[in-house]
């Protein structure tokens, strides 16, 4: 027998709101909750159903382009390699079917390039961390980039609700010969909400190790107490979106000249400098829109410096 309802055979109301196991009757008030069900003391995030999604891509070269060796997904996340005419595979676009990121979520994402591979890995649209409980986010992204082989790691915009608690760690394994370009950026508040970031919990870490060997280590961090302080000048100075861009690869020292002498060109504050061998880049602006601009006209220059390849402004930034 179909059942509807609360139990009402087919043909029922379908809209009746069912009844609560643990009660006699349905006399509750509307949109109360089970006394029965729920928890004793604080609410927490890790009473409720939380999203654990993963993603593995494995990219090797051939005489043909790039192919995909080995991919592994696990929802919500999902990976998709569009095309244009049945052209050669030249983007990955990561998709969070969930359509944001809740407080004690767990995602993973690793690719690998072997040898000769070229690939660019964006994202479909911007990432949302919603306002949590009391457990944070955590994102985690490995990347393996083999000897010549080129990978470009491009996701689009991550943005911290008030109260949002996300806690990101990169993992980079480098091979002598290989050349990266990494991004990642954050944007605090809903600017067009008027949203102020007045509490919760930031932590983004950055590892890069080079044939086995740590060369740079990075962690930014901003608890509940610090939020009324980061528009000091010695913090973030007002500005709500900033970024990081890691680059390794041949001939460092020309385009960390040419990364500065663009700098002047760009719509926000911008800063590079060379670490252990790589060459890192700050960006920070006052809105997420301008940061936007900014980094489109970096990697529009950027790529023609480095030429042909993944290092361009992705086609999904542009949908």
């Amino acid at each position: 027998m179909i059942q509807l309802g609360n139990a009402a055979r087919l043909g029922g109301n379908p809209l009746q709101r069912r009844r609560c196991s643990h009660l006699g009757d349905n006399k509750r008030n509307p949109g109360s909750g089970c006394a029965a069900r729920e928890p004793a003391g604080n609410p927490s995030d890790k009473d409720l159903q939380r999203a654990e999604g993963s993603v593995r891509i494995v990219l090797g070269g051939s005489e043909k382009g790039t192919r995909i060796m080995d991919v592994f997904q696990r929802s919500p996340i999902r990976i998709m390699f569009p095309r244009a005419g049945g052209g050669p595979l030249e983007e990955a676009v990561l998709v969070n079917t969930a359509g944001g990121i809740a407080g004690g979520d767990r995602l993973e994402s690793a690719v690998t390039a072997l040898a000769n591979a070229s690939i660019a890995v964006t994202s479909q649209a911007a990432e949302k961390v919603y306002r949590a409980l009391n457990e944070p986010a955590r994102i985690a992204t490995k990347l393996k980039v083999c000897e010549a082989a080129r990978l470009a790691w491009l996701p689009q915009e991550t943005i911290a609700f008030n109260w949002g608690r996300l806690s990101r760690e990169m993992d980079i394994e480098l091979s002598s010969g290989a050349e990266l370009l990494a991004l990642e950026w954050l944007v605090l508040g809903r600017a067009a909400h008027g949203e102020e970031m007045v509490g919760g919990h930031i932590s983004d870490s950055w590892r890069v190790k080079k044939d086995g060997r740590l060369i740079w280590a990075d962690s930014f961090r901003a608890t509940g107490e610090m939020f009324p302080h980061l528009h000091r000048k010695a913090l973030l100075s007002n500005y709500k979106a900033v970024g990081t861009l890691v680059y390794f690869g041949p001939r460092l020292d020309t385009r960390l000249e040419f990364v500065r002498d663009i700098s002047p060109s760009l719509k926000c504050h911008c800063a590079a400098t060379s670490v252990g061998g790589l060459m890192i880049v700050r960006f920070a602006a006052k809105v997420s829109s301008d940061l936007r601009l900014a980094l489109r006209s970096f990697l529009q220059q950027f790529s023609r410096e480095l030429g042909p390849g993944p290092f361009r402004v992705p086609k999904m930034w542009s949908c």
